[in-house]
């Protein structure tokens, strides 16, 4: 009898030693891809507090915590949550609010879903989003005259899809007090025979946002949850968001402390003069959930809409004149990125066209230091010249890249840049190798808000329907590694957020995901259709909600 007692205490006292560590949430037979140093491979992980308590062998974990909320991947991939590098989070969730004109093809579709959505969104405004007239038949923006004919006494505000484009009709144009002698600087009010269009590029389009009614608190608050639920479904954990007013920082940061907003934001702050004078005087702003220590700037427009600034004319223009242009003055970008470096902020610049990217790059070369580590970004360096990508290393500023971009602009790219310009653009490989990393998003809702459509254009170089095959401008795709370190580690390096997030390991938040497939090994048609089978979010299922 003593024996058998000896004997059960034994096994007691090894059970409890076995199980001696307590976990919130047990994580199992999975294939755990860190993304560490060694980009070390896992099968179990123990979560508590948020923060991941270790990664190891099946046994090791399933052994050494006790758990009662353990996740059973079934043998599925899990990596780090992603990052978009740079998208438009709350301004794609105040879309969802809008006409949705993405995938139209022909203007007459443009008109039929205006009407569409008037019947059943009844308002003072009509505001839409997402027309590409490069994907019609007649490749020509718009003009004003069906929307007249059809809403002579409501505004009519629709956005081409890189947001730098706009066409208004009478009374919104009427509303706005734009004529035929209005004057603008960094933009352009079309004219045809003298007689207004209604296309607006680049800055003409504040003229008619500013008298656009704001969105109240609800919708804004509607807006920023249901961006939220779409991001969680397609992986995302943290997201840049290119552009945010004072506002609307202090509602997304009151949203995180009351538990409604789970979606962690890196904030860039548009360069307007309420942000600088608050931001640059309190300095940055930091939570678990929210980062705000950057600025984001404007230095052009979009290829889309002729507005990105060159070198050399648009090659697909009849005159030779049209360059593109700035948005602002260069004193004052020069003036603001030295009051941005003297507040110890980011500076984050939209720069497309070649000249853009290379007049910022020389801003930025003029304030910082070699070898700094102030990871300065440029956003979206599309056409950058050769003669210019060393400055990226030099200066330690870092290629802030969106690949979608080139799957979609390869159609006309070649024609509105000429063969040997384009030579040089969408340049990701090169881009990479002069710091040794990017940072890629998104920039939805400009593109699609599913990263793995990143992933996939970064890689495979094709569209989803195959083209073209073998890739476009195969030297600078991305190895796998590559694409997935973009939307991970390296996208938290460019948001000075490595040591809590990007990767899996001890001590980081517990933000990951399960894929049905594993994007490291699976076949290129395999990556088209793969999905998201969960999210989570300091170690808390947010996808599907539970």
């Amino acid at each position: 009898m003593k024996k058998l007692v000896y004997i059960l205490v034994s096994v007691s006292v090894l059970t409890s030693c076995i199980k001696s560590e307590k976990a919130d949430l047990l994580v199992r037979n999975a294939t755990i891809y860190t993304v560490d140093a060694g980009f070390s491979i896992g099968q179990a992980m123990a979560i508590k507090d948020g923060k991941i308590l270790e990664i190891g062998k099946e046994h090791e974990i399933t052994n050494k915590y006790r758990c009662d909320d353990v996740f059973d991947a079934q043998t599925k991939p899990i990596y780090p949550g992603f990052i978009d590098a740079h998208c438009h989070f709350l301004g794609y969730g105040l879309s969802l609010q809008q006409v949705n004109l993405v995938g139209t093809k022909s203007f007459d579709e443009v008109i039929e879903r205006v009407i569409e959505f008037s019947k059943n969104n009844p308002g003072e405004w009509i505001e839409g989003r997402g027309w590409d007239q490069n994907d019609w038949q007649i490749k020509e923006f718009p003009n004003k005259e069906k929307l007249d004919e059809l809403f002579p006494n409501q505004p009519i505000f629709i956005r081409r899809i890189d947001g730098h484009a706009a066409l208004a009709n009478s009374e919104a144009l009427k509303r706005a007090k734009i004529t035929n002698e209005t004057l603008i600087t960094g933009g352009i009010i079309e004219q045809i025979d003298a007689e207004l269009t209604g296309i607006l590029i680049d800055n003409a389009l504040g003229l008619v946002k500013k008298v656009i009614p704001k969105p109240n608190k609800e919708q804004l608050t509607k807006a920023l949850l249901d961006a939220q639920n779409n991001c969680f479904a397609v992986g995302l954990t943290t997201v840049d968001d290119a552009g945010l007013d004072k506002q609307e920082v202090e509602l997304i940061d009151k949203l995180h402390k009351e538990g409604k907003l789970n979606m962690k934001v890196y904030a860039m702050l548009t360069d307007n003069e309420e942000n600088l004078n608050h931001y640059l005087k309190n300095g940055p702003y930091k939570t678990t959930m929210l980062n705000v220590r950057s600025f984001k700037f404007y230095g052009d427009g979009a290829l889309g809409s002729r507005g990105a600034c060159l070198l050399k004319p648009y090659s697909d223009v009849n005159d030779s004149i049209h360059y593109g242009f700035l948005l602002n003055e260069e004193t004052y970008y020069r003036e603001s990125a030295q009051k941005i470096y003297d507040a110890g902020f980011q500076m984050n610049t939209h720069c497309i066209g070649d000249s853009a990217n290379r007049l910022f790059l020389n801003i930025y070369g003029s304030i910082l230091p070699e070898g700094n580590d102030n990871r300065w970004r440029i956003e979206h360096c599309q056409v950058v010249d050769s003669n210019d990508l060393a400055s990226f290393g030099k200066y330690g500023i870092i290629p802030s890249i969106q690949p979608t971009h080139a799957t979609s602009d390869m159609y006309w790219a070649d024609e509105r840049l000429g063969s040997d310009r384009v030579a040089n653009a969408y340049a990701y490989q090169d881009l990479k190798n002069q710091l040794g990393f990017l940072a890629l998003g998104t920039d939805f809702p400009i593109e699609s808000i599913d990263p793995l459509k990143t992933f996939y254009a970064a890689v495979v170089r094709e569209d989803l329907k195959g083209y073209p095959s073998g890739g476009y401008q195969m030297k600078n795709a991305l190895s796998r590694k590559e694409a997935l370190m973009g939307i991970t580690i390296w996208a938290a390096i460019s948001n000075f957020e490595e040591t809590e997030k990007g990767s899996l390991e001890v001590g980081k938040s517990a933000d990951f995901i399960v894929l049905q497939k594993d994007i490291l090994h699976a076949p290129n048609e395999a990556l088209k259709n793969n999905k998201v089978i969960a999210t989570f979010v300091n170690g808390k299922q947010v996808f599907p909600a539970k």
